[in-house]
């Protein structure tokens, strides 16, 4: 049966199969376009799903409980979903979610009775320049959303109009370029980096790379040139290929510069695909497009069809023999971990999105075992336009370690958010001079940099640099003004980590829980010192013995938030011995139930 309550039609899922050639690693993508139809997945539709695949149903529905968009019980025919980020929060999106729950008589997280609607909360969705944000069906986005845009969203979707026939306005998306540098300031490349890359050949192109000093825009920073190399000289199995890979999920929260280029400047990125095909020698490219990014898919689509019409990608490349190369753009569904370039290739291999133990490293083997490259959108971009204008042109900017520009995603109280290009070396101070300060007779007092796996600076450190030697970031700069609560934003980050983590290690898994829970404690009033000591130390354990380094990160909103703006722990810590976060005598019930006891002795609270 369907959601709707109707009878599945056979041929949906047999057609779905089909059109994948009953792959197991195109799960996801069977599973994504399946819902389509049922809004729900099903456990007869898992299972017929799994026949058609040759895997078991238990492994089917494993993958489908992963994801965050593939859904295991039934969810609104409109299903609408509120970014959770905490700038979404600071701009009222939880307050705006409750008055559209109370105008459509539902309850966040279960559909109406009928089956018409369900409203949710996710997490950010790459728009908090233009919040608060929401996303309609996994497909659609609504931006600017106000209590009158609630009103008639509700009337709306009570007359079941349907979301295409919405207001415009409502989805209107800005890129909101506000500073242009080298890549947002050069025209897209249609073809003249590929030329270059020919003229020069492919190892002079990957020297080119190296002496560029590009290194990746995602947060770590390694050496592009030196990915390249390793994975152009690893060994092939049998009959293998290269692959090339960008990474186009971009979840940190706070963080949508890749948006802004997948919109403008993706020609550029497929054309820096290119180049590393043919350095590397693949056939075969990908590009995993976050789930919440859907709404991109069709114009991406157009992109690479355009590139084929014009011999910029496919078969014989500008005509030349053996210049083969062809890109799949392949969605997300959901799971922030996939931003980890190890979860990403078994999400492509139709996996749950775990991150692998390393060595070995994906340039080594990744996509089914043979040499990956994966990048992401702004470093394709970088290195397309290092083969077409030279390593001496990108190296002119920036600082020795650190060359080039970098794209910084501004929002939170600011004047003027958006996506400002800045060279390397950036001081934080002029990035927030150039963005303005939100509300007039406000001071900034933080900048969360590199999105929540970043780092938090307070207003004493505003003259650092932003640069790998000194501030590395992953293109996230939130700025909070001294009206916020620096605990309530660590705290949100908190509750972001615990809904992402995949679940994997128990340090993660637990740590974050564990976490929330104790700031969930503080924010009820019922903090003490014990407390204080408790978060240091689940603090240290996450930075010390999770699986990955996504892990790792989660929990330094709450190591810089401690350090930084103590007073906004202190103020809640106002028990003067230590307080449970539960009701101890609760939690007996169960017991005495089973035992049939109610005595004294049976009651904690009567103890003594």
């Amino acid at each position: 049966m369907s959601s709707t309550g109707t009878p599945l039609r056979e041929d949906v899922v047999a057609r779905t199969i089909a059109a994948h050639g009953g792959r197991r690693d195109r799960l996801l993508e069977i599973l994504r376009e399946v819902q389509v139809h049922t809004h729900w997945l099903a456990r007869p539709v898992l299972a017929r799903i799994a026949a058609g695949v040759g895997l078991t149903p238990a492994i089917v529905e494993g993958v489908a409980s992963f994801y965050r968009f593939l859904h295991l019980a039934p969810v609104g025919r409109m299903h609408l979903l509120w970014s959770d980020s905490v700038t979404d929060r600071f701009q009222g999106s939880r307050a705006l979610a409750r008055e559209l729950c109370r105008r459509l008589g539902v309850e966040p997280g279960p559909p109406s009775p009928d089956g018409l609607v369900s409203v949710g909360f996710t997490s950010c969705i790459g728009l908090p320049d233009q919040g608060p944000a929401l996303l309609v069906n996994h497909h659609q986005v609504l931006t600017r959303m106000d209590r009158e845009r609630v009103a008639q969203l509700a009337d709306l979707v009570r007359a079941q109009v349907p979301p295409a026939r919405w207001p415009a306005g409502w989805q209107r998306i800005d890129d909101n370029v506000q500073r242009a540098d080298r890549l947002l300031g050069t025209p897209h490349l249609q073809g003249s980096a590929l030329r270059a890359t020919l003229a020069r050949g492919a190892a002079a192109t990957l020297a080119e790379i190296e002496a560029s000093g590009l290194r990746g825009r995602g947060g770590a920073g390694f050496a592009t040139g030196d990915k390249w190399r390793l994975a152009r000289s690893a060994p092939l199995p049998e009959g293998g290929t290269r692959f090339v890979v960008c990474n186009a999920d971009e979840g940190e929260p706070g963080t949508f510069k890749d948006r802004v280029l997948l919109a403008r400047r993706a020609h550029t990125m497929v054309e820096g695909m290119t180049v590393a095909a043919r350095v590397l020698g693949a056939r075969q490219g990908f590009v995993y497009l976050r789930g919440e990014y859907r709404w991109m898919l069709e114009s991406l689509q157009a992109v690479l069809a355009r590139r084929r019409a014009a011999r910029l990608l496919g078969a014989r490349i500008l005509e030349v023999t053996g210049f083969d190369f062809d890109i799949e753009i392949r969605l997300g569904a959901g799971a922030y971990v996939c931003g980890e370039e190890s979860a990403l290739i078994e999400s492509l291999e139709g996996k749950r999105g775990v991150p692998r133990i390393r060595p070995p490293y994906p340039a080594v083997r990744g996509y089914h075992g043979q040499p990956t490259v994966v990048n992401n959108v702004e470093t394709f971009c970088a290195a397309a336009l290092v083969a077409d204008r030279g390593a001496d042109w990108w190296r002119a900017l920036g600082t020795g370690p650190s060359s080039g520009t970098k794209l910084h995603s501004v929002s939170g109280d600011v004047e003027r958010p958006g996506v400002y290009e800045f060279p390397f070396g950036v001081s934080v101070r002029e990035i927030l001079d150039a963005a303005g300060v939100g509300r007039p007779g406000r001071r900034v007092q933080a900048v969360q940099v590199g999105g929540p796996s970043g780092v938090c600076l307070a207003a004493g450190e505003f003259d650092r640099r932003i640069a790998f030697e000194d501030v590395p970031t992953s293109g996230g700069f939130t700025v909070f003004d001294d009206t916020r609560d620096m605990f309530e934003a660590a705290r949100g980050y908190a509750q972001f980590f615990a809904h992402e983590s995949c679940g994997f290690c128990t340090p993660c898994r637990v740590g974050t829980e564990l976490i929330v829970r104790r700031m969930d404690k503080l924010a009820a009033g019922y903090g003490s010192g014990f407390d204080a000591s408790d978060l240091r130390e689940l603090e240290a354990l996450l930075h010390g013995a999770t699986h990955c380094g996504l892990g790792a990160s989660a929990a330094n909103p709450l190591r810089d938030t401690l350090a930084r703006f103590p007073a906004a722990y202190r103020r809640r810590l106002v028990q003067p011995r230590f307080v449970p976060g539960f009701d101890l005598d609760a939690e007996l019930e169960p017991a005495r139930r089973v035992t049939g006891r109610d005595d004294a002795a049976a009651h904690l609270e009567r103890l003594g």
